[in-house]
Formats: C-alpha cells, structure tokens, sequence
C-alpha cells in the first residue's frame, strides 16, 4: 500500500496509498468486509439471520468501500500536491461526504424495493449511525496513514544520507591513480591531460554535488562513461567497455548514481585483479513497461578484494530501488565463478526529476 516518494522533498512525501493499485484495492475490499463481520455481530442478529444480515451489511460497505478507491484514486494527486495537513482534512471530508450520500441513496431505495432491501432503523438514525461509524473507520484509516508516512519518511531521510555518503565515497586509490596518469600526461600528451582533468571534474561534480533522487538514464549513462575514460587512461588496453544499450529511452527516469558504482565494482573487483583485464559488458532491453539493465565483468577465481564495498553499493542501490518503485523493481545478482553480473529492472517512466 505504500507510494511511491519523491525524496527531492522531504515535507511532501507520498502519503496517500495508491488506491488505483489492484493490491491496495484488495486491502480494501478485505477490511471493508471485516468490518461488515464486526458489524455484524455486534448487531447480535436473530438466530438463523446471521449471514442476511452479514450479507445486507456487506452489500453496503462494499459499495462504499470501492467508491471510496475510486474517488482516491481520481483525486489523490491533487490531494497530496496541496499539502499534507490539508490533504488529510479534504480526505476525510471527501470521505464522510461519500459514506453519508451512499447512506442517503441506500435509505431511499429502501423506499422504493422495501422487499428486498429492508433498513430497520429511522432515516436519521441510519444516517448518523452511518456517520458515526465511518467517521470512527476513517479516523483510524488517517492515523495509520499519518504513522506511516512519518515511517516512511524517517527511511527516506535515511536513505538520503546513504546517498550522500556513497556520494562521498569515492575510493581514494581512484583519485590517486586518476591523479598520478594525469601527472604523466601532462608532459607526454598535455592535451589528452587536459580532457582528463575535465572529465575528473565532471565526475567529481556528478558524484558530489548531486542533490536529486532521480536523473535521467542518459545523464546517469554519460556519468559512466565519464568514469569508464578515466579509467581506460590508467588501465589502457587491459579495460574494454562493451555498451549495448539497444533502444533504450535516454529519457526515462532511474535513481541517480546508480550505473556507475556498478561500473566501478565490476571494473574494480573484476577487471583490476585480472593480469590481462577483461571486458565489462553494459546490456539493456525493454521488457514490456519495465527497463532492464545489466553489467557484468570476468571474474578472478584466484584473487578477491579484502573489501566488502560491493555489497555496500548493493545494499545501498536495493534500498533507493525499493523506495523508488516499491516491490515493482528488482536488483539481481549472478555470481556463477567466473563471471559477475548484476541486473536492474525498474519501471519505464518519464516523469519530471
């Protein structure tokens, strides 16, 4: 039940539940007729009239349970982009509105098909009882909602210094190496010296003044290939870089600094330890409405890294995955001995960043 966030603000996280998701809708369907049970006995029916009544209740909040998704559903948007304190109090009204208009349409076509729909009580006394009772739901609904949403932002914020911190990270034999071919080149080739000075800069500036949750792919593609020259200066022959990116829309979006940790693993833990270097591979597909993007390197049977950083840019890019897409995007690792490969699948969208 859980939205999607946009952490570029933190006051406007997605508080809401996507109540146009077929799970969430379940989830309502499922409580709306626990409570029709509830409701049902605390009736305390006649013995024999059990699941009548069960059945009368359940056909009425049924109905206004679905109704209810669906208005969410349509209005949610403009609900959240109107603040959070106002989005709750325009949810419940809008809420309340809908509970007491249904109970006014069921109570009058109790007039009209009084055999087959029979309410016992009073028009008043079924309006507010009707009232009374959603407003009790509601209220309950809207603090789950409000303790989740302040959950939910506690782990962005969380997830937000992570990225600043693997921001940060940038592996100091990296610097020093990138500095030191720079050095060499600056006698045997200023030119090219000067090219990688830019590109260090531009690296430096991607990895460290990045603010956004989200770029676009071809922004996060460019960062990659920014490092994979840097790189190919100091490893030369030994480092090949295979893109193959097919017809991959350079407009969609993907959580930013995520390719080229990636890219700098595989070169690290694959390539580097590798006497005749390898071949890092960068594939991607469409896959109906979802991207797919995998890089994969050789592996050293005999030589590993004493370092799990790795698994710390894993973990790091499976937490934002999770935040950005919920369950709809996954990050898969395949390590057969000889060849290390991690896949990306994630939505196709092209939203604003």
């Amino acid at each position: 039940m859980a939205a999607q966030p946009d952490s570029n603000n933190s006051e406007t996280q997605a508080y809401l539940p996507d109540f146009c998701a077929a799970g969430t809708v379940f989830v309502v369907v499922l409580i709306a007729e626990l409570v029709a049970i509830l409701l049902t006995l605390a009736a305390d029916a006649e013995p024999g009239m059990f699941l009548i009544e069960l059945s009368k209740n359940s056909l009425f909040i049924l109905w206004l349970a679905i109704l209810s998704a669906v208005v969410m559903c349509l209005f949610r948007s403009r609900l959240e982009s109107s603040g959070k304190t106002r989005a709750f109090v325009l949810s419940f009204i809008i809420l309340e509105l809908l509970c007491v208009a249904l109970a006014e349409v069921a109570y009058q076509l109790t007039r009209v098909f009084g055999e087959s729909l029979i309410i016992t009580d009073s028009h008043g006394g079924f309006i507010f009882r009707t009232f009374a009772i959603s407003s009790i739901v509601i209220a309950l609904a809207m603090r789950y909602l409000y303790v989740s949403s302040e959950w939910r932002r506690s782990i962005v914020l969380e997830a937000q210094a992570r990225i600043s911190a693997l921001q940060a990270l940038i592996r100091p034999h990296f610097l020093f190496n990138s500095m030191n071919t720079i050095a060499s080149l600056t006698r045997s080739d200023p030119k090219q010296a000067e090219e990688a000075v830019e590109d260090l800069s531009d690296l430096l500036r991607a990895n460290l003044g990045g603010s956004g949750n989200r770029t676009t792919l071809k922004e996060e593609l460019e960062v990659a290939a920014i490092y994979q020259r840097i790189e190919k200066l100091r490893l030369g022959n030994r480092l090949q870089v295979r893109w193959n990116l097919g017809d991959l829309p350079m407009r969609a979006l993907i959580p930013s600094l995520v390719i080229q940790p990636l890219l700098e693993n595989a070169i690290y833990h694959g390539i580097e330890l590798l006497p005749d270097g390898g071949e890092v591979t960068v594939t991607g597909k469409r896959d109906g409405k979802f991207l797919v993007i995998t890089i994969a390197n050789p592996v050293a049977v005999d030589a590993k890294r004493a370092t799990d950083g790795n698994k710390m840019a894993l973990a790091n890019i499976r937490q934002r995955f999770e935040l950005a897409y919920d369950s709809r995007a996954t990050v898969d690792v395949v390590d057969d001995g000889t060849e290390y490969s991690v896949s990306l699948r994630f939505p196709h969208d092209e939203g604003s960043v």
